[in-house]
Parts: C-alpha cells; sequence; structure tokens
C-alpha cells in the first residue's frame, strides 16, 4: 500500500475566505477587510463580509466533511476575532466559535490541524506598523498561547503561518495583496525576520500548554522539475528550485530564504551575498527562535516549471509545449510538481511532509440535473496526487494531503470569479452543492488511494 494506513487526508480552508460574520460578536478588522474597501483592488467590488457565511453553516459545513469521508481539517483561526486589537482584551464569543467548531469536528471522527494565521492581520496591529513593529513576533506568540491553551486539550495539531511569501511578498513587495503597500527591500526583509521570529515563538508558546503536540509551517512554492530524468536536469532543477533568484518580479517567492532558516537555523548563502546591506540585524538569539524544533513541514504546492541543464550545468528554463493545460485562472496544470516538490524538499530538509494546499480553480456551474459536473478537476486530482504517490513509493515521508479547498469562497483579489471547492457555494442562498470531485475524494478516501 503506497499510502500508509494512518495518512491524512484532509481538506483546507481559511478564516477570511469562508467565515463571513465581519461585523459581528465584537471581530475587530483585519488588512482585508480594509483593502476590499478600496476601489479597484477586488474583482467586481467583492468583499469577505459574508463568504461562505461558514461561522453560521459550521455545523452543516462539518456534516458535508463526515458525508466524503475527510479525516481532518486544516482551518484558520482569524487574529481579530479572537483579538480585535491584535493584542490586550480577548474577545470570548471569536475564541467561542473556534471551540464549538473543534468540538463539532471531532464528533465526526475530523482531526483539527488549526493554522494561526492565514492572512488575515488586525487592521489596529497594521496601524502600529504590523510586521515591521519590533513587538509583533511577541503579539503573534501571545495570540497562538491564548488559541493553544483554548483549543489545545483537543486540538494537538498546529500550523504557525501559511504562505508567508504572499502575505509579505504579494502585500509589500509587489502590493497586489493586502495590505498593497509596497515597501523599501530593507523592510521587506525586516518584516520577512519578523514573521519567522514569530513563528519561533508561536512555537514556544504552544508547546508550554499543549501536550502531545503536532506542530509545523507550511510556506509555498512553485516547483522547479527536470525536463527528463538525467542526473544533469535534476541537479540543475533542484539548484532551480532552491535559488533565492527564480522570480525576478518577486524576489521574496523563493523556497529557502524562508524555510532554511525554519528548518537549518541559518540564512541561505546566495540571500545573504544577495541582499547584503539590506539585511535586517539578527539578534544573538533569533537563529535559535526561528529554529525551534517541528514535527512536520507543509508546503503549499499548484503548479511548477520545468528546468533543462544548460552549458556547464547552468540552469535553464524548458518552453512550455504550445496550447499548455491551464486551470480556469491561467494556472498551468504540471502533476509533476508533487513529484520533485516533495522530494526536493525532504532531501534538503528532512522533516515529514505535508501537502498542506492542492486544487484546481475551475469553471464550475449548476448543470441542468441541479448537479455539479467537474471532470478537469477530478483528471487534475487524479494526475497530481499520483505523482504524490510515485513520490512515497521513492522513499519520500509523506503524511498526508489537504485539498484546496472544501469550499468555493473569495478567492483573494479574484473574488467569488473562481471556485476551488469540492463543494460548490450558491452565494445568493449559502446552498452547498457537493461536485463530483467532491464524490471521487471520498471514494479515493474509503480506498486509501487504490482507485489511482
Amino acid at each position: 500500500m503506497s499510502f500508509g494506513e494512518n495518512f491524512i487526508w484532509g481538506a483546507a480552508t481559511s478564516s477570511y475566505q469562508i467565515e463571513g460574520a465581519a461585523f459581528e460578536d465584537g471581530r475587530g478588522l483585519s488588512i482585508w477587510d480594509d483593502f476590499c474597501s478600496i476601489p479597484g483592488k477586488i474583482f467586481g467590488g467583492h468583499r469577505g463580509d459574508i463568504a461562505c457565511d461558514h461561522y453560521h453553516c459550521y455545523s452543516d459545513d462539518v456534516d458535508i466533511m463526515s458525508e466524503l469521508g475527510i479525516n481532518a481539517y486544516r482551518f484558520s483561526t482569524a487574529w481579530p476575532r479572537i483579538l480585535p486589537s491584535g493584542f490586550g482584551e480577548i474577545n470570548s464569543k471569536g475564541l467561542d466559535f473556534y471551540d464549538k467548531l473543534v468540538d463539532a469536528l471531532l464528533e465526526k471522527d475530523i482531526l483539527p490541524y488549526v493554522t494561526l494565521f492565514h492572512w488575515d492581520l488586525p487592521y489596529e496591529l497594521f496601524k502600529h506598523g504590523g510586521w515591521l513593529n519590533p513587538d509583533s513576533p511577541k503579539w503573534f506568540a501571545d495570540y497562538a498561547e491564548i488559541v493553544a491553551k483554548k483549543l489545545g486539550d483537543r486540538a494537538k495539531c498546529f500550523i504557525t503561518f501559511n504562505e508567508p511569501q504572499c502575505f509579505i511578498g504579494l502585500g509589500y513587495v509587489t502590493g497586489a495583496h493586502a495590505p498593497g503597500n509596497i515597501m523599501s527591500k530593507r523592510s521587506n526583509l525586516q518584516m520577512a525576520h519578523n514573521v519567522m521570529l514569530a513563528h519561533g515563538y508561536a512555537v514556544q508558546a504552544i508547546r508550554s500548554v499543549v501536550s502531545n503536540s503536532k506542530i509545523g509551517y507550511a510556506p509555498t512554492s512553485s516547483v522547479a522539475y527536470p525536463v527528463s530524468n538525467s542526473p544533469e536536469d535534476i541537479d540543475a532543477a533542484r539548484n532551480a528550485y532552491f535559488s533565492i533568484q527564480t522570480n525576478p518580479h518577486n524576489y521574496l517567492w523563493n523556497v529557502t530564504w524562508w524555510s532554511d532558516p525554519v528548518l537549518l537555523g541559518k540564512y541561505p548563502e546566495e540571500g545573504i551575498k544577495l541582499f547584503g546591506p539590506d539585511l535586517p540585524v539578527i539578534g544573538q538569539d533569533d537563529m535559535d527562535i526561528i529554529s525551534q524544533p517541528l514535527d512536520f513541514y507543509g508546503q503549499n504546492i499548484y503548479n511548477g516549471f520545468a528546468i533543462k541543464a544548460g552549458i556547464d550545468g547552468a540552469c535553464e528554463y524548458a518552453e512550455r509545449v504550445k496550447g499548455y493545460s491551464k486551470t480556469s485562472i491561467g494556472w498551468p496544470v504540471t502533476p509533476e510538481c508533487l513529484y520533485w516538490g516533495p522530494k526536493f524538499l525532504f532531501e534538503r530538509y528532512g522533516l515529514p511532509i505535508y501537502i498542506t494546499e492542492n486544487g484546481m480553480a475551475c469553471h464550475d456551474t449548476v448543470s441542468v440535473d441541479g448537479k455539479v459536473h467537474d471532470p478537469n478537476r477530478i483528471d487534475f486530482l487524479h494526475r497530481y496526487i499520483s505523482e504524490l504517490k510515485r513520490a512515497i513509493e521513492d522513499g519520500v515521508d509523506i503524511s498526508g494531503y489537504f485539498i484546496w479547498s472544501l469550499l468555493d469562497n473569495f478567492e483573494w483579489t479574484n473574488g467569488y470569479s473562481e471556485r476551488f471547492g469540492l463543494v460548490y457555494v450558491d452565494y445568493k442562498n449559502k446552498k452547498r452543492i457537493i461536485k463530483d470531485s467532491g464524490y471521487w475524494y471520498q471514494k479515493l478516501i474509503k480506498t486509501n488511494g487504490e482507485i489511482l
């Protein structure tokens, strides 16, 4: 059997994308509430004020997970729902929501995987400088401890950050995401350092209050994979994947700057040379704090790019074939990335790997028979998870897979124009319809991957 008997078959969501109830029960504003109010930033002027209304519909959504056989649910807690000011007074109603959610999940034998930060920074902290404030790591650690104390007697699996490359790189390097403020390289590197310090302090905080905890971290990557199985192409792809300079438009979109400090206790030499005078001042104990021991390494992987060895083994991009397959959001379909990504990451970091996000946006619609037929998503998942299976068979320690996403949801700057869910959401009446892909995933889980 390729997938072990304890393999995690999960689904993932995030607080701002599904919860709604933006102005209810004492929740504070987040930077995404603010960003969505800027004309032209979000497709159609959409906002996350109501989203999927999961805040009120969570019990029904847990029932759907149970019907599909999903054995783990990765969700994020909303910092401004729990601490409206980012620190200080706790909003008990906000914390109670997650308390009830965890109980509902466990009643259905679904393991909660709690992500502490999926981009919705409290607006009040943004007014204090956000991640640029030197106190931000301690703010986050205090928030992590509050969540862990409330949920940790039942929820044992925690993820500190989701995709720091996005909320720093897209938030402050390109300005495409909230808060949309383009900052200097010096400021962005300081924020990145503070985020990783916050991660380390949060790990310490969780371990101090939760017995038998399992803690991980979930950055993202576009995977460099070899154009052939020749040793030269494989080496070139590995070098490209771990290079700091892979993306010319967003210098923080890489693997190693965000993972080497956390998992190896040091910044990559290539980045130190590249960033030079813009580097933050690193305190005497900073790297020890950042590199707290973890139980697993999460990675969000959707696509990749082919690399071949050039002259003297240099990395060269292989041109995509004409008419290559794309998802509805325009991302290339590259199943190979779910083999080579985990393989390269496991070689470098040695921790058990979870695919914490993977999935596809499709042109989903309700057909005349009242169902949602999404054969492209089924084909996508079959191809990608088959590559994951191949990685496991080749010795990569992969502990779980979380599909993005359980529900169609607010897809950031694309608003509600893109649908990633196993479950279709009618945003007019909040009706849920399980798609064909949801029933396919149900069979996959029931057979522990043997239908591939």
